[in-house]
């Protein structure tokens, strides 16, 4: 049940976190916090297609 989703930083648009979630508990776009490497700082990474 469980997917695989990529998580994308919009205005560098790295896509370079990938992991899991369950669609039937969570059917919204996922949003997280984490490290991006090229601003050097934690970001919104948000689910993309």
């Amino acid at each position: 049940m469980r997917n695989h989703i990529l998580l994308e930083h919009k205005e560098t648009g790295e896509r370079i976190y990938l992991t899991t979630k369950n669609k039937r508990n969570t059917p919204d776009r996922l949003s997280l916090r984490k490290y991006s490497p090229k601003l050097r700082k934690h970001v919104v990474f948000t689910e993309t297609k």
